[in-house]
């Protein structure tokens, strides 16, 4: 397949300024949104700000400050925010596993944000690790947001076929940019879910929402102190995943007082409920550590970031290789 064309002149202009960014070595890696108050808490640089300022650190901008192509090439990809403090780029583009992606702009606030994060970054290794290059059929990244996952998959198995689903217009709009600008054929469907997807899988990949009691679709896990949107969408996999297919999961689990890991034993007996492979291991330890502050989390020790590999009518092997 040939990558997606972009139908309209906005999306166009995007996919121009990532050629643009492309050509100037461009390059930021986002880090935590607790991390990046704290660089924007600090005095602002002198001069003339950069590119990685403006679409990095999301720092508000002068026409003077910026390169004179910025604000008009941004204007013209309607991700140009006029506010009291100047002008402002409500996207961000940061490089993951080579790849430059659109993402929202700091603070990611907005109901409709789409997010990139150290998650994703975590979620690309995972995928890298386990999937094949000799893998076909169709692979779905379910809730995929701006294509970080999807973009992993092609690179890691590039003769499959790439559907991403999201409820979110905008992440589709961002992903369909970030994989034309890779050259990546990526088919997109607005859905709830999987509502709506055909055809048996052969591989589902997920980065869901896993925090509790947020008010932001992309952060929102729902029950189990986030970890329940996770354990629905491993059950709506199974339910689509052909024979041998696998469900690669990338979240996180809140581990309450006493060390039990209430995903793990969700997700374990959802696999022997279904006679399916499991797989399961802690990537990260202790993530989003400032979280526990909130009262939801008041009987949490601690969010570690996991991985698990779900097998459809079979049984895993191996294990899981944690990244550093």
């Amino acid at each position: 397949m040939e990558a997606p064309a972009l139908t309209t002149a906005a999306d166009s202009a995007l996919l121009d300024l990532l050629e643009r960014l492309e050509a100037a070595g461009y390059d930021f890696v986002t880090p935590t949104p607790a991390t990046q108050a704290r660089v924007l808490a600090r005095r602002r640089p002198a001069g003339p700000l950069d590119l990685r300022d403006i679409l990095g650190w999301s720092r508000p901008f002068a026409r003077a400050d910026a390169p004179a192509w910025l604000p008009d090439v941004l204007q013209a990809g309607g991700a140009l925010v006029h506010e009291a403090a100047g002008l402002k780029s409500a996207i961000r583009v940061s490089r993951l596993q080579g790849d430059l992606l659109i993402h929202s702009a700091y603070p990611t606030d907005a109901k409709d944000a789409v997010f990139l994060g150290p998650d994703s970054y975590r979620f690309a290794d995972f995928v890298t690790r386990e999937l094949a290059a000799t893998e076909t059929g169709t692979i779905l990244d379910l809730g995929g947001g701006c294509g970080a996952g999807a973009l992993a998959a092609a690179a890691a198995a590039p003769g499959a076929r790439l559907l991403l689903t999201d409820v979110n217009a905008l992440a589709l709009r961002y992903a369909r940019i970030n994989a034309a600008h890779a050259g990546v054929a990526l088919l997109t469907l607005e859905t709830d879910g999987l509502e709506g997807v055909e055809g048996p899988l052969s591989t589902v990949i997920a980065n869901p929402p896993y925090m509790a009691d947020s008010r932001q679709t992309y952060r929102d896990g729902g029950e189990m102190h986030g970890g329940g949107l996770s354990v629905r969408w491993a059950k709506a996999a199974l339910d689509r995943l052909a024979p041998g297919g696998r469900l690669l999961l990338y979240t996180g689990s809140a581990i309450v007082e006493g060390g039990r890991d209430e995903v793990r034993a969700a997700l374990a007996a959802l696999a022997a409920e279904r006679g399916a492979g499991f797989r399961y291991a802690e990537l990260d330890p202790d993530v989003f550590g400032e979280e526990l502050e909130k009262p939801a989390y008041a009987d949490v020790e601690r969010i570690a970031a996991v991985g698990c590999v779900i097998t459809a009518q079979g049984s895993g092997s191996g294990t899981i290789t944690c990244g550093s």
